[in-house]
C-alpha cells in the first residue's frame, strides 16, 4: 500500500515471484470511469473507491481460495479501504507501508510514462492517506531503499507473522485438548 509513484507494483511484483504466487495490480481493478476521471486530474472520491476495493478484495480472496497465497498491490490510503479489503478478503490480510517524502514521490511521478495518474493527483493522495494505528497489522518500509532490500524485510516479516500464527493456531490445538 501506499501512494502513486511509492513502488507499490514494482515490489509486489517481485514479492509474488519470490513467494513463488500470483500477483494482482490493484491499478486493473478501476472502471474505465475512475481512469478516466484519474487521465484528467481529479482526485477519486469514496463513491469512486468502494466499488474498486470491493472487486480487488473479490479477487485477492478468490486466488487466495485457489492459489493459497496471493500479492496485491493497493493505494489502501484510509483505514476504512483496508477495512473495506480485509472484509472482502476474508482471510488474514498483511498490509505494507511504502512510504517517502514528496520530492521522491513527485521525482519519480514525473519520470514514468504510460501510467494514468498523473503527478498532479500527488498532493491529494497524501492528504487521504491515513497513517495505519498501531491495531493494524502493517509493515512500514522507506521506499527509497532498493527494491531487492524492501523484498527481503518484506519476505522477513511475513514469515514471522505465519510462524506466530502457527505458533497460536498450535496453542488453540492444545487448549481445547487435542
Amino acid at each position: 500500500m501506499g501512494v502513486s509513484g511509492s513502488g507499490k507494483s514494482t515490489l509486489g511484483a517481485l514479492l509474488a515471484r519470490e513467494l513463488d504466487c500470483p500477483f494482482l495490480e490493484g491499478d486493473d481493478f478501476h472502471d474505465a470511469r475512475a481512469v478516466a476521471k484519474m487521465r484528467a486530474g481529479h482526485p477519486l472520491d469514496d463513491d469512486d473507491r468502494w466499488p474498486w476495493l470491493d472487486r480487488l478484495g473479490q479477487a485477492v480472496g478468490q486466488t487466495l481460495a485457489t492459489e493459497g497465497l496471493v500479492v496485491a498491490a493497493c493505494s489502501a490510503l484510509r483505514r476504512s479501504y483496508r477495512e473495506r479489503l480485509r472484509g472482502a478478503i476474508i482471510a488474514p490480510t498483511r498490509f505494507l507501508l511504502l512510504e517517502a517524502d514528496h520530492d521522491e514521490l513527485l521525482r519519480r511521478l514525473t519520470r514514468r510514462s504510460g501510467h494514468y495518474m498523473p503527478a498532479s493527483l500527488l498532493d491529494s493522495q497524501l492528504a487521504t492517506l491515513e497513517s495505519p494505528g498501531d491495531d493494524e497489522t502493517v509493515l512500514r518500509l522507506d521506499a527509497a531503499a532498493p527494491p531487492e532490500a524492501l523484498c527481503a524485510m518484506a519476505q522477513a516479516w511475513l514469515s514471522d507473522a505465519r510462524h506466530a500464527g502457527d505458533v497460536a493456531r498450535a496453542s488453540e490445538h492444545l487448549a481445547s485438548g487435542h
